[in-house]
C-alpha cells in the first residue's frame, strides 16, 4: 500500500498593495493551504482570491490565525490575557470561515501562526485557549499542531481530530520546537536539502534535531512557509522526493 503525507503552505500573506509569495504556484503542488486571516498579514480581497484559487485546484482550506501583529508578520510574541486569545482566534476563524463559504469550500483545519504557535508550543494553557475557542465556533474542526509539543499534548487530551506537522523549511531544538529565527541555520534555504530531511523524517517517523536527536512523533503532514524566497523550489523538490521514495502527497484526512 503506497504510503501517503499531506503537503501543506502557509499563504494569503499579502496586504493591500503589498505582495508577497507566489500562492498560484504553491497550489499546484501542495494539498492544504493556510490562510492569513488579517491579523498578521492578509485583507480581505487576498482572502477572497486565494480561497477561490484554493477551491479551484482542489486543495483543503486552513485558517492560519496569529497575533494582531501586522508590523511583525505575527513575529512578535505579544502577551494576551487568554480570553482575549481566544476570542482573537474566533475572530479570525469566522472570517475566514465566511470568505471559503463565499469562494465554494469551507474551513477543513486551522493551524496558528508565527510567534502564537511557537509560544502554544510551549504554553499548554495558551495552546487550549485557541483551540478551544476555535472547536466552539467548529468542533468538526482539524486542528493542525507542532508534532511533539505541547500543542499535540492538548489537542490529545481534548481527543479532536487533529494533523501532526513537520517543517521542511526550519531547524528543530531537542524539545521538538523551531530553532529561533535570529540563529544561524533556523531557516533552510536549500530546496535538495529540505527534501532529503522530510524523506528521512517521514521514513523514520521522527523528528531530526539540529544536535541529532530523534524525536519519535506522528507525522501527518510537512510545512512549506510561503513567504520563504525558495518556497516553490523546496515545496516541488519535497514532493518529487517523496514521491521517488514511495510517498504520495495527499491531503488529510486520509482514508
Amino acid at each position: 500500500m503506497t504510503r501517503t503525507i499531506d503537503l501543506n503552505a502557509d499563504m494569503g500573506e499579502s496586504f493591500g498593495a503589498w505582495s508577497l509569495g507566489n500562492d498560484a504556484a504553491l497550489l499546484d503542488i501542495v494539498t492544504s493551504a493556510n490562510i492569513a486571516c488579517g491579523f498578521h498579514a492578509g485583507d480581505p480581497d487576498v482572502m477572497a482570491t486565494t480561497m477561490k484559487l484554493a477551491v479551484e485546484k482542489g486543495v483543503g482550506i486552513g485558517a492560519h490565525p496569529g497575533f494582531p501583529d501586522l508590523r511583525g508578520f505575527g513575529r512578535y510574541r505579544m502577551h494576551l490575557p487568554l480570553d482575549q486569545l481566544g476570542n482573537a482566534v474566533r475572530y479570525q476563524l469566522g472570517a475566514a470561515q465566511a470568505m471559503a463559504k463565499v469562494a465554494g469550500g469551507c474551513v477543513r483545519h486551522l493551524k496558528l501562526h508565527g510567534a502564537l504557535a511557537n509560544m502554544c508550543a510551549e504554553n499548554a494553557d495558551m495552546a487550549q485557549a485557541c483551540y478551544i475557542a476555535a472547536l466552539e465556533v467548529d468542533p468538526e474542526l482539524i486542528i493542525m499542531v507542532l508534532a511533539g509539543t505541547q500543542q499535540q499534548k492538548v489537542v490529545e487530551e481534548l481527543g479532536t481530530a487533529f494533523a501532526a506537522e513537520i517543517f521542511a523549511d526550519r531547524a528543530y531544538n531537542d524539545d521538538a520546537t523551531l530553532v529561533d529565527r535570529s540563529l544561524k541555520g533556523a531557516v533552510i534555504h536549500d530546496a535538495e536539502l529540505a527534501a532529503a530531511r522530510m524523506v528521512k523524517m517521514v521514513s523514520e517517523g521522527a523528528i531530526v534535531a539540529e544536535s541529532g536527536k530523534r524525536i519519535a512523533t506522528r507525522i501527518d503532514t510537512i510545512c512549506m512557509h510561503g513567504d520563504t524566497p525558495e518556497a516553490v523550489e523546496i515545496a516541488r523538490a519535497v514532493r518529487v522526493a517523496l514521491g521517488v521514495a514511495g510517498i504520495a502527497a495527499k491531503a488529510f484526512p486520509y482514508e
